[in-house]
């Protein structure tokens, strides 16, 4: 099979995508999830909570409804429709974590949840590591030069 039969394979089994109305899903549904964490940080800070106390409030509840929602299986439908729109949020994070620790866990503690659980978010981890210590790095070199 030439590169050019493989090209034209490709084209014909892949799916074609609407990037309009998929960049307009993204969008809102991303746009809805921030949503929501501003309510929970009013409704938290009504509640009489510092800012500080209810940011960390809102982190935490919106990372256990998302792994709620991964272990309902609803999690991946919501993704399927809104697609970027649910992964940059701190809710793509922990669905990253939990999809492939419940996916694996009929392989035990430690070789299924464990192992698996990163294979996900690990690079995103090391990647993110890496990046902020290259970042530092330029901040502290324009700050001798």
């Amino acid at each position: 099979m030439t590169n050019k039969q493989y090209d034209q394979m490709t084209k014909m089994a892949s799916k074609k995508s609407k990037v309009l109305p998929d960049c307009l899903n993204a969008f809102w549904v991303g746009g809805l999830i921030c949503v929501i964490g501003q309510l929970l940080l009013d409704l938290y800070q009504m509640a009489g909570l510092s800012k500080m106390q209810a940011s960390s409030a809102v982190s935490i509840s919106l990372v256990f409804l998302s792994i709620l929602l991964t272990a309902l299986t609803l999690y991946q439908k919501i993704a399927n429709f809104a697609g970027a729109g649910t992964l940059v949020p701190i809710t793509g994070f922990a669905n990253a974590m939990a999809a492939p620790a419940i996916e694996f866990k009929t392989e035990g503690h430690v070789l299924g949840i464990g192992a698996k659980m990163f294979s996900i978010a690990g690079p995103v981890i090391v990647y993110g590591t890496f990046a902020s210590w290259i970042y530092g790095l330029v901040l502290l070199a324009l700050k001798l030069f």
